[in-house]
């Protein structure tokens, strides 16, 4: 029995990290409505910050200045904590008044989008900053020496240190947002923004109150926990920002007691999981620590969930208008033509940019089928991607499947597990489905990417894939000693077009319109006799079929399937370049892949300005972040508006110019009648 308690313990520190996490989610959607999926980004670099003073340098985070200003020695604990700090609400003052206070009457999805669109501005700028030890540890902080408990369990202070302060820190912002004025306005801002400002609060100085405050609170507790770990870029903004995601969503991002008490329970229930994985034979090998607890959480909001949104609920997920889907040899051939021949008459590095683009492009449509006409979000897209292609290798080289039935069977696993994911959808709506089915893909991550039963040994090529072949003609891009194939190029080109015009039928469908009708209203649809719950299925494993079909293309152009390319990362970019290019419409899909990572768009700038290549995910950052802000409909909706406009601007003038020179009407004589 001590032997659980010191492990139930250990994760004390843990526990504390998420829950400082969770409570800052919370005080920020409390004073501005924003779910922001960078809060641990923000403090992974306050935490980087106080780092490098220690080391006597401090970083600037603008891309063309110096790296880092040096003080020439360690500034010491007090300096380097007050420095910190100070940009910490720097930081956090920023952030708002940027990126979100211009989205403040946007939907919930612009703001996602914005949120990790700064998760990649801030990973992009430790891993250039701290490009030589982007992973170290930090000098302690809190008390480290062992204590014993229960005369048996003797485990480090500063776990318990931590734990402590945290709740302390959460019990002194529950009394402010009970007992005091400020207090009780933000929380009632939060229900009826409008009673606020008759109270005579702004809405905008709450909202920044509850950005600096959040960014404060977590860079500090990021600081204290920075020598317990080895700092990296990802692991305040993954491993323990998804886990306090789940906590603030049972708090309902409203309730600090209920937020704090799960982020603990997470971390003292994954401690506890590594002893009984220890003791226990049955108990399972890869996954339980991080899987399990995401698991329960998916259950408790499944259950707290409604099939039928109320009458009169607002719903602040909307989404960019779905134009008609026109079908034409030049909308169609087009985009084909032209990858065709960059692929076979460029070189073999633009060919690489252009398979980079196409891929990005099926993946996109994945989005435009469940986001932008199903009114759907997920954030485990390139987890069903990576199921599909772990299913492949081992279909084709266990099995000996041949091409082109072994990455359809590959594809049709993956839509098992699109129809997995879709049952929170049933019942769940918005930024909670998008934090379910994050959880939903950590835990497929976890359970499935990481466990040698079902991937196979990447060390002994369990995870390899074969190269595609029709009739013995070998059609993949490697053969021998000839690399980049324009064939395999050709063959992507095929799929995807394939895709394409699937995804375009779709919308001029009768199904398509009743995606769009669930989209629009559930409750009216369900009234006309729509059956919400089929098209809501239909539409997850539509789209997890597309996202599998992509996941199987990039096995084969890589030879080998890895867990990190299929990663939580990747899902929130991969939407986050979806929503970009155009998340309603099959062009927007094909301008998200010209602007994604490593696709034709960054290919180019890079050859044109050569420290673009090193800036790549900043820059792509900055892009999402402003086109959140000044386009929700994405780079494809712009174009479609400025050519509505000129349209418009244009007959406008023709009709003007008719009426300019048209001749006067000849005015009839007057009659004499008399009266």
């Amino acid at each position: 029995m001590t032997d659980y308690l010191y492990y139930l313990l250990l994760g004390s520190g843990a526990g504390a990290i998420i829950a400082a996490l969770g409570l800052g989610l919370v005080i920020t959607f409390q004073g501005s409505g924003v779910v922001n999926f960078a809060q641990g980004a923000m403090a992974m670099w306050v935490a980087y910050v106080y780092a490098d003073l220690r080391r006597g340098a401090y970083p600037f985070p603008i891309p063309g200045l110096p790296g880092r200003y040096h003080f020439g020695d360690d500034v010491g604990f007090i300096w380097a904590m007050l420095l910190s700090l100070a940009t910490a609400a720097l930081l956090g003052l920023l952030v708002y008044r940027l990126v979100f206070k211009p989205l403040y009457h946007a939907p919930a999805l612009a703001k996602v989008v914005a949120s990790v669109g700064l998760l990649i501005v801030l990973i992009s700028l430790v891993d250039r900053r701290f490009a030589d030890d982007t992973s170290f540890r930090v000098g302690g902080i809190l008390p480290s020496e062992p204590v014993t408990i229960m005369d048996d369990v003797t485990v480090p202070r500063d776990g318990l240190w931590l734990a402590f302060i945290v709740i302390l820190i959460a019990t002194g912002l529950w009394l402010i947002s009970r007992y005091t004025r400020l207090g009780l306005v933000t929380r009632a801002a939060a229900e009826n923004e409008k009673g606020a400002v008759l109270l005579g609060y702004s809405p905008n100085l709450l909202a920044t109150l509850s950005f600096v405050t959040a960014s404060v609170v977590c860079g500090f507790v990021a600081i204290l926990a920075a020598p317990m770990i080895s700092l990296s870029s990802m692991i305040f903004t993954f491993l323990f920002l998804i886990p306090a995601l789940g906590a603030a969503l049972v708090g309902n991002f409203q309730m600090i007691v209920p937020t704090v008490a799960t982020g603990f329970a997470i971390g003292l229930m994954q401690s506890m999981f590594t002893k009984l994985q220890i003791d226990l034979s049955w108990w399972p090998e890869f996954g339980a620590r991080e899987g399990i607890p995401f698991l329960i959480i998916i259950a408790v909001m499944v259950i707290r969930g409604d099939r039928l949104p109320d009458r009169g609920t607002v719903d602040n997920w909307k989404l960019p208008a779905v134009p008609a889907a026109r079908v034409t040899p030049l909308s169609v051939g087009f985009p084909i033509v032209a990858a065709s021949l960059g692929i076979l008459f460029l070189g073999p590095l633009w060919r690489g940019a252009i398979m980079t683009t196409v891929i990005a492009v099926a993946l996109a449509l994945s989005f435009v089928v469940l986001t932008g006409y199903g009114g759907q979000t997920s954030l485990a897209q390139m987890a069903f991607a990576g199921v599909a292609g772990f299913a492949l290798s081992k279909i084709a080289v266990q099995w000996g499947v041949p091409f082109p039935i072994a990455p359809i069977l590959a594809a049709l696993i993956a839509t098992v597990f699109g129809a997995l994911v879709a049952l929170p959808a049933l019942r769940l709506r918005g930024t909670n489905l998008a934090i379910v089915t994050l959880a939903g893909g950590v835990a497929i991550s976890e359970f499935i990417f990481k466990n040698p039963k079902y991937v196979g040994d990447a060390s002994t090529g369990g995870a390899t894939v074969p190269n595609p072949q029709i009739g013995g003609w070998d059609i993949g891009l490697v053969l021998g000693t000839e690399t980049s194939r324009p064939i395999f190029g050709l063959l992507l080109v095929a799929v995807v077009s394939i895709l394409a015009l699937m995804v375009a039928n779709i919308r001029r469908s009768g199904t398509g319109r009743r995606m769009l009708a669930v989209r629009s209203n559930e409750r009216a649809a369900s009234a006309l006799g729509i059956n919400t719950v089929t098209v809501k299925l239909l539409v997850f494993t539509v789209s997890a079929f597309i996202a599998g079909v992509a996941g199987t293309l990039t096995a084969y152009r890589f030879g080998a399937v890895s867990e990190a390319s299929y990663g939580v990362f990747a899902s929130l970019t991969v939407l986050a370049f979806a929503y970009l290019g155009g998340i309603t419409s099959v062009s927007g899909a094909v301008a998200a892949g010209m602007v994604a990572a490593s696709g034709v768009a960054f290919y180019t700038t890079s050859r044109i300005f050569d420290a673009v290549g090193a800036w790549e995910a900043f820059v792509g950052g900055i892009l999402l972040i402003f086109t959140a802000i000044q386009n929700p409909e994405g780079i494809s909706g712009a174009i479609r508006s400025g050519v509505a406009d000129a349209r418009a601007k244009k007959a406008q003038k023709k009709a003007a110019t008719e009426v300019d020179t048209a001749p006067a009407e000849q005015s009839s004589p007057a009659l004499d009648v008399p009266v």
